[in-house]
């Protein structure tokens, strides 16, 4: 009777991952790659953000309201009013035509204000400096999207992927590259999303630590503690204010977030062998929780229209003192300039609603996710030779393309990770959709406005990150057998190599380098870009 030979062992990783290892096989190399990869990729989007910002000089799309604004906000405490066609004047320097009659904007200043710092710097001579600030926020962005990414899925590998892919990606480029708002709503709602991700593990730990000290004792807390001791919950209602004084629109964020810190705190409780957790989350920590977020997020947003409550010139600022207008009975002590704010908001949330007139570039946002119709923001053309494209006829444009290879994997992958969520009910997933749900789904009440794709950057970041919860999986772990790792770095590596090869073939789009009409045209994969 012949003796069976013993089973071969399967091989386990590959060549490279022991390369890998003994790469990283001091403490200092390993501390060099912790922080050199995400700063190597911020360094790439600090580059595609700032190269040749001050092209073109001219203002472009809703830069005619926001760069106006901001400059008359650093002059007047308020926005002003412009003579009619300021634009090419203001973009050749001549910047003090403003008027000090105020003007009607429909859009919190905080926005506005982070605008202005390049140019209470610089001045407003010179378009890049309009642009400066924005650009500066973008390229934070990928650096925050990094340290986010290391935290949810405990890999740097898979942090740099993400901050690599928020780097090199038209959405987020364009808008890091024009003065407009919803950069400003992406930076700060992910700088939310980032202090709710730390509370999470903090405000657990503190749970069971307190829960532990009581039983100590022979006490059985029959609802848990009240945690008051939450600074990254104030942190978020900070953030998630400012959000919401740039635009209205992240006050999305700070309901979603703030329903989704309960219910952690609800499954924290149950974990724990909390007899009433449901309960206790909600009528106990649930109120402390309101108060450490919600009111902070009011002071910050009312702080924001600090210019327009110190000033006398604001548009509305004195219509509760006109006769007939200010309050009476319930709410007569409320100070006449609040007052008169409040009507203010209610005037604007009526424009926001009724904004139905056509424009040649909105888009509706059951087609976000598509990126059926992503807007035209720039054009200009020359015919003498002169642009420098190589050819008689040269076009300039600033097209808010995503990364197509980008853009359609990330809708994929945030389809899939809602199955996923209802399959494995993983925590990072769950926090990942939920900052996709506060970025995207409001905007579906809202169907017959006129809106735009790049409205999408809010949510942006999370789309990228169901991406790399994907790519993650994918790649698998370095304990996988040889040829199921092996096949996963193809993949990936292959995917990142066409994701660049498409970033560097788009960027003069994105960027308002002159092309040949031509070369522009194939830049139009579906018929409804061009």
């Amino acid at each position: 009777m012949g003796v069976e030979p013993d089973p071969v062992e399967e091989r386990r990783g590959t060549r490279l991952d022991d390369w890998w290892a003994r790469v990283l096989s001091t403490p200092r190399r390993r501390t060099l790659w912790y922080w050199g990869g995400p700063i190597l990729v911020t360094l790439i989007a600090a580059v595609l953000r700032f190269w040749n910002l001050g092209h073109p000089q001219a203002i472009v799309f809703d830069e005619t309201y926001y760069v106006k604004d901001a400059w008359t906000l650093l002059h007047n405490g308020y926005e002003s009013t412009w003579p009619k066609d300021a634009d090419a004047d203001f973009a050749a320097g001549d910047t003090d035509i403003f008027n000090d009659a105020a003007s009607y904007v429909v859009h919190p200043p905080l926005g506005k204000w982070m605008i202005s710092l390049g140019m209470a710097a610089f001045g407003a001579g010179d378009a890049c400096w309009w642009r400066a600030s924005t650009a500066l926020a973008g390229t934070i962005a990928v650096f925050l999207i990094t340290v986010i990414a290391r935290r949810l899925f405990a890999s740097t590998i898979l942090a740099v992927i993400a901050g690599l892919l928020f780097a090199v990606d038209g959405n987020a480029i364009v808008m890091s590259r024009v003065a407009l708002l919803d950069n400003w709503v992406m930076f700060f709602t992910l700088l939310g999303f980032w202090f709710v991700l730390l509370d999470r593990a903090r405000s657990t730990r503190l749970l069971e630590e307190r829960l532990a000290a009581a039983r100590d004792w022979g006490l059985e807390p029959h609802y848990g503690p009240a945690l008051w001791a939450r600074p990254w919950v104030v942190a978020a209602g900070v953030a998630f204010g400012a959000a919401t004084a740039v635009k209205w629109s992240g006050l999305w964020f700070l309901a979603a977030f703030g329903i989704y810190l309960v219910v952690v705190d609800a499954v924290a409780r149950r974990r724990a062998g909390v007899p009433f957790w449901l309960s206790a989350s909600i009528l106990k920590q649930g109120p402390v929780t309101f108060l450490l977020l919600v009111p902070v997020a009011a002071v910050v947003y009312l702080a924001s229209w600090t210019g327009w409550l110190v000033t006398d010139g604001g548009y509305y600022r004195h219509w509760a003192e006109e006769a007939g207008n200010a309050a009476t009975g319930t709410f007569s002590w409320v100070p006449l300039a609040l007052q008169s704010l409040w009507h203010y908001h209610e005037a604007a949330y009526g424009y926001h609603v009724g904004v139905h007139s056509p424009h040649p570039w909105q888009s509706n946002p059951l087609t976000w996710l598509f990126m059926i119709r992503p807007t035209n923001m720039y054009f200009s053309s020359s015919e003498d030779g002169s642009a420098g494209c190589g050819a008689d006829t040269c076009w300039s444009s600033i097209i808010e393309i995503a990364n197509p290879l980008i853009w359609w994997a990330a809708a994929a992958a945030c389809l899939y990770l809602v199955y996923r969520l209802v399959r494995y009910r993983e925590w990072q997933v769950g926090l990942i959709l939920v900052g996709l749900a506060a970025g995207y789904l409001p905007w579906l009440g809202y169907l017959n406005r006129t809106v735009f794709q790049f409205y999408s950057i809010a949510f942006e970041p999370y789309m990228l990150l169901a991406l790399v919860f994907v790519i993650g999986l994918v790649l698998g772990r370095r304990d996988d057998p040889h040829w199921r790792r092996e096949r996963g770095i193809a993949v990936v590596v292959i995917f990142l190599a066409f994701v660049l090869a498409v970033s560097a073939f788009f960027f003069p789009i994105w960027s308002g380098m002159p092309v040949t009409p031509t070369f522009r045209q194939l830049h139009f994969w579906l018929p409804s870009w061009g």
